[in-house]
């Protein structure tokens, strides 16, 4: 075990460290150079295209150094914020960390917060400065703030470069010198912790895991711990590009196991291995349980095809735990699932891997955050979606999540962020300069303000520059509105929002001159009207397709031209009380990209 090293890379979005986990895995030899490409980890299309981590991937190397071998455990992380549970996991099953930081951009808010999740599990931190070769590095001064946040010596930071390749070397042998070895004993009761699974159409549920203590062996009988149910440790193995099976791994290592499961429920993120004949007396402590951020209706396009969806789902959330759902019906679309995500762009590379990896095309519904009702009979009711509101009468307050947003910039655009999260109701906390030319700051704001095109809005004003990270500190009393669609005076629960009541208004009469557009025209005149209660507070009307009945009256007199357009105005009135208007998909995301 003392030649184990299990370590992570850390770092804020785009900062490079796949392209150095590619640099380490051509040094180590771990790849032929017909298996190497650029960004080899990231095994995803839509990660190749996007150019981000969304998974975090673990990779084993073998490394030699003064005649020893050892193996190094690699986990490649995510940057975003949006999947820092990711992070967390792979954190979990570290001992050892390299914080990764661009010289020419420096320290940013996911480099912070992604710290302090290794700190927070006592892992040994190894600086890395990437990009050291670019004509806009600022190598001395970014190892200044490096010094500043870690409390570490100059000489610990390496300098590096992923695309050159130069410095990997030394970070190889920082990590065999750095980073602890696992502890843990081999002749123990096994205990392994599941990380991460996947699933496979032909194999069934791969499961993740790091071994604490013990030995697992092919054709074991093993147990999964919380909840019971016992399997045949059908293949056992490493995990290198591809997976390597084996018949012992032990102590320290890191590695999948294969046994046929069928049932998503029976393999938990987070859950214990143990053997049957001899189990361990308790489970590790797993991480946390997620928290979703943001909900939304995820319903099938065919109505049919609604347990396709749920089998699709549940496929997902073995590799992606983050994702939580739960069934839900509306009027408008039938019957769906509330899912929640960690944010936007969660929701977004959710939508889209329903629909490349299980052909699952779903309409999404407006995302909204949780809230907590207060009734006047000193109840709390949790909502997830405007539709399960108590009525108004029955309605003591409303408590809505806020959060601490930290925003890194340069102080050139300050003024621009400050307005901007100002107008989303932020309450400025706290401003600190890391160097003379850049700023954190610290804002207290609803979380249901940045769900939408926050994230967007601030790269515009900082033109890219401002990096962006938050946590939740709690729900806080505030004033809120439900604001309804009506179509033809039927309400559409798909589309109805629970909003600050003094935005209610420019968003209601947003909202319907942007259905106006893009619901096509009928026979008969649809009203689009918003309203909060019984008042409505915006109206647009779709104008009917009409055929030119009088057409064929060449003068003569006015009333019979009148007794045709009655007769057409009769038609038009029993036409619109059988007629239903039928909302478009656009719709339900033109609401989405509303300014």
């Amino acid at each position: 075990m003392k030649n184990i090293r299990n370590f992570c890379i850390i770092a804020h979005i785009d900062h490079g460290k796949s392209t150095i986990a590619d640099r380490l895995l051509e040094a180590t030899k771990t790849l032929t150079e017909r298996e190497s490409q650029a960004q080899v980890l990231d095994s995803m299309d839509l990660e190749r295209e996007k150019g981000i981590t969304i998974k975090s991937h673990a990779i084993q190397m073998d490394y030699h150094q003064d005649g020893q071998t050892y193996t190094l455990n690699l986990i490649d992380t995510p940057g975003h914020v949006d999947f820092s549970y990711e992070v967390s996991r792979a954190i979990a099953s570290c001992e050892g960390a390299l914080l990764i930081v661009d010289a020419t951009q420096g320290i940013q808010a996911q480099t912070i917060s992604n710290l302090y999740l290794a700190l927070g599990q006592d892992l040994e931190i190894i600086p890395v400065l990437n990009k050291i070769d670019m004509d806009a590095a600022m190598v001395e001064e970014v190892k200044d703030q490096i010094v500043d946040l870690l409390g570490c010596k100059r000489e610990e930071i390496l300098a590096a470069s992923g695309k050159t390749g130069q410095g990997i070397d030394e970070i190889l042998e920082a990590i065999v010198e750095r980073v602890p070895a696992p502890q843990g004993d081999e002749n123990e009761p096994l205990q392994a912790l599941i990380f991460d699974s996947v699933f496979n159409s032909f194999r069934g549920i791969i499961a993740y895991f790091k071994i604490k203590n013990g030995t697992l062996k092919k054709g074991q009988r093993v147990k999964f711990v919380n909840n019971g149910s016992v399997y045949n440790a059908d293949e056992i193995g490493v995990l290198k590009l591809k997976m390597c099976p084996k018949d012992v791994v032990k102590a320290g290592d890191v590695g999948y196991i294969i046994s046929g499961i069928k049932n998503s429920a029976d393999v938990k993120v987070g859950d214990t291995i143990t053997t049957l004949e001899n189990p361990c007396n308790e489970a590790i402590d797993g991480f946390e349980d997620v928290k979703p951020m943001v909900f939304a209706g995820l319903f099938p396009v065919e109505s049919d095809q609604y347990e396709d969806l749920r089998n699709s789902l549940e496929k997902l959330q073995l590799n992606d735990a983050s994702l939580t759902f739960e069934p839900e019906s509306s009027l408008a679309l039938g019957f769906g699932f509330r899912c929640g995500f960690l944010g936007l762009l969660h929701m977004e590379i959710i939508q889209e891997r329903l629909y490349r990896e299980f052909d699952m095309d779903v309409i999404t519904t407006v995302p909204n955050v949780s809230y907590n009702v207060y009734t006047t009979k000193n109840e709390v009711i949790t909502i997830h979606n405007p539709s399960g509101l108590p009525e108004p009468t029955l309605i003591d307050h409303i408590e809505e999540p806020y959060i601490n947003a930290q925003v890194i910039t340069k102080t050139e655009y300050l003024g621009n962020i400050m307005s901007l999260c100002i107008t989303k109701r932020g309450v400025l906390k706290s401003q600190n300069f890391i160097t003379t030319d850049r700023v954190e700051v610290n804002f207290e704001m609803p979380l249901a303000e940045i769900v939408f095109d926050f994230y967007d809005k601030l790269k515009s004003v900082s033109r890219g520059y401002a990096s962006f990270d938050y946590h939740l500190i709690g729900y806080q009393p505030s004033v809120l509105a439900k604001l309804d669609v009506l179509l033809n005076s039927e309400p559409v629960d798909a589309l109805s929002a629970l909003i600050y009541k003094d935005h209610a208004y420019d968003f209601g009469r947003k909202m319907c001159e942007k259905l106006r557009e893009l619901i096509p025209r009928q026979q008969f005149d649809i009203a689009i009207q918003a309203a909060i209660g019984a008042k409505i507070i915006a109206r647009e009307t779709v104008k009917a397709l009409r055929k030119d009945v009088t057409a064929k009256c060449y003068g003569g007199d006015i009333s019979r031209k009148r007794k045709l357009l009655d007769k057409q105005k009769k038609g038009k009135k029993r036409m619109r009380q059988v007629g239903n208007v039928e909302v478009p998909q656009s719709a339900f995301l033109a609401v989405l990209k509303m300014d």
